[in-house]
């Protein structure tokens, strides 16, 4: 009987975070929050996650992620439903703790803007011209220490938490500079307000 209540209360929360125009790249279930979301889950690894958040969030998230592995394994239905409970708790958490409004996971495929597709794609190929022609030469150049920092701290250790935020701290600054967001809201982890 509980875990019917369990599962009802998740296709209840499901049903009132209908996916609507997305506002922010971490909202999306192509963005790297939600990414990393679904890695801690096949693996059972929170740590893939648990980087996007703020440290006093930690105990929540945990906890959510506990009952979603627990869900998880009662058949293929329940394995979405958690899941989904999970990352859009996962995000939900995230934005909160950039002081932005959370308004649903987007589905795979929501349009991103260029530049912030562009900024993936340097992420991924290990320099900027990605960037080339979406922002002017002054632009790339001011870009170019925060993207340095960003790449240097990328490959770390999925356990040590730390190191993961201090990614994800350099990440955003880079993304905020693409997204020509300046004015930088800092949380106590350095983990930068933003629509990544």
């Amino acid at each position: 009987m509980e875990l019917m209540l369990v599962m009802a209360a998740i296709v209840f929360f499901s049903v009132l975070v209908v996916p609507v125009k997305a506002k922010a790249h971490c909202d999306t279930m192509d963005g790297p929050t939600a990414v990393d979301g679904k890695r801690a889950l096949e693996t059972c690894n929170i740590n893939y996650a648990v980087k996007w958040i703020l440290p006093e969030h930690e105990e929540e998230l945990k906890e959510i992620f506990a009952l979603s592995c627990k869900v998880r394994t009662l058949g293929p239905d329940a394995k979405e439903l958690a899941d989904r409970y999970f990352l859009q708790n996962l995000v939900r958490i995230h934005r909160a703790g950039e002081g932005a409004f959370y308004e649903g996971l987007k589905p795979s495929g929501t349009p991103i803007d260029e530049k912030v597709a562009a900024a993936d794609k340097c992420m991924e190929v290990g320099n900027l011209s990605p960037l080339e022609g979406l922002m002017s030469h002054e632009e790339l150049h001011e870009l170019e220490g925060k993207y340095q920092k960003a790449l240097s701290l990328k490959a770390f250790d999925v356990d040590d938490v730390e190191a993961g935020r201090a990614y994800i701290e350099a990440y955003v600054d880079f993304f905020k500079t693409v997204e020509g967001e300046h004015h930088a809201h800092k949380h106590d982890h350095g983990h930068a307000a933003h629509p990544h």
